[in-house]
């Protein structure tokens, strides 16, 4: 028993990282999640995933993205983080959607500002393997 037990562990330990990056479930995560709002569509307009919602901006390209960098109509918030020159890495966009509203805030130190999106997404390995998944898509 303690020998599985502890094999268990090292199991577990060792698929953590590899779990926190799982592309495949970024896909799945991302299809019943965030296409009800977003899209990832290239440049020359070929749609990778969603369904063309326009609710939310479109996420191709977003890593060290410049943040409000898409053409899309940005709350005040996250504008003036894009003005300042504020990027898109996996921790911001992790922590932004685990709280839009409180990220924006905390950010710019002030809680007079919202953020458009409503949707929380609090649990962290989703948000990482989305972002993953995100990044896979612009290779």
């Amino acid at each position: 028993m303690k020998t599985t037990v502890l094999g268990l562990v090292s199991l577990l330990g060792a698929a953590t990282p590899a779990m926190a990056q799982d592309v495949t479930d970024g896909a799945l995560q991302f299809s019943r999640q965030c296409t009800a709002c977003h899209v990832v569509t290239t440049p020359d307009g070929t749609t990778l995933a969603g369904r063309g919602a326009r609710t939310g901006p479109n996420l191709y390209g977003i890593e060290d993205g410049r943040i409000a960098s898409a053409d899309f109509s940005y709350g005040d918030g996250l504008t003036r983080l894009g003005e300042a020159g504020a990027s898109w890495t996996e921790q911001n966009f992790v922590d932004y959607l685990a709280d839009p509203n409180g990220w924006v805030r905390e950010r710019l130190d002030t809680r007079h500002v919202r953020s458009k999106m409503a949707y929380r997404l609090q649990d962290e390995g989703q948000a990482r393997d989305i972002w993953a998944y995100l990044l896979s898509l612009d290779e």
